[in-house]
């Protein structure tokens, strides 16, 4: 299993938004790429990137700062305002490994299967989901549909990653939502990275446990817990081996 840690980009820095709220911003560190080379220092060998100024306006705002991360060598999965084919290629182009379509996945499946058939594995979709709901462009709108049907509708394309974040549980530390990630297992034939309550290492060997269950259970990001140090990498890197 892959632990992804988690550097969401706002303004240029590394900050962290409760609950995705741009009115709950803390931020952790002027330079994200600093961050990046500490995680990567650490043994982790992925890094997930928001952009989360990007998510908000609809288009990617700091990929320069993204740009930078890529060159320290370490495979990027983006997310955020990749709502354009060019920024999605332009993203690719420059050194990132995957990109998650968020919003646009909600409002056309032919753009999803387009970048599919281009791009391959190196797509993948992320669902956002509040009591088992969409939410899209920065978690201030509902999507009207839910995250399980939505999930099936990526499969029926092609799409292989997923990647489901529990926004209830988001940035506050009360543990992942184990039967919604469960439930997500079964919805498809795609790998599931999940997201959302990570606070201790507890959090990580009950995912660990529940991999060894679904083996399309990919990894989890771990963003707030780390950067509180709640938790260590290193030792979450060692726990994530056993699976």
């Amino acid at each position: 299993m892959t632990i992804y840690p988690a550097i969401d980009i706002k303004g240029g820095r590394c900050v962290r938004l409760t609950q995705g709220r741009a009115d709950q911003e803390t931020v952790y560190a002027e330079n994200p790429a600093d961050v990046a080379a500490e995680f990567k220092a650490a043994g982790a060998e992925w890094i997930h990137v928001v952009d989360l100024d990007g998510a908000f306006a609809g288009e990617p705002q700091n990929l320069a700062v993204v740009q930078r991360i890529a060159a320290l060598g370490m495979k990027v999965q983006l997310g955020g305002g990749l709502r354009a084919r060019a920024s999605v290629d332009r993203a690719l182009g420059f050194g990132v490994s995957r990109v998650v379509i968020g919003t646009r996945a909600t409002e056309s499946e032919s753009f999803v299967a387009e970048l599919v058939a281009a791009h391959g594995a190196k797509i993948a979709v992320g669902i956002d989901a509040k009591n088992g709901q969409v939410a899209v462009k920065g978690w201030v709108a509902s999507a009207g549909v839910t995250a399980l049907d939505l999930a099936a509708r990526m499969d029926a394309i092609g799409v292989s990653t997923l990647i489901h974040t529990d926004i209830g549980t988001d940035g506050m530390l009360t543990g992942p939502n184990l039967p919604a990630q469960e439930a997500m297992l079964g919805a498809g034939g795609f790998r599931v990275i999940a997201s959302g309550g990570v606070s201790r290492r507890e959090d990580v060997i009950a995912l660990v446990k529940l991999a060894q269950r679904h083996p399309r259970l990919d990894g989890v990001i771990v963003g707030k817990a780390l950067y509180e140090k709640r938790v260590d990498l290193r030792d979450l890197l060692e726990l994530a081996r056993l699976k």
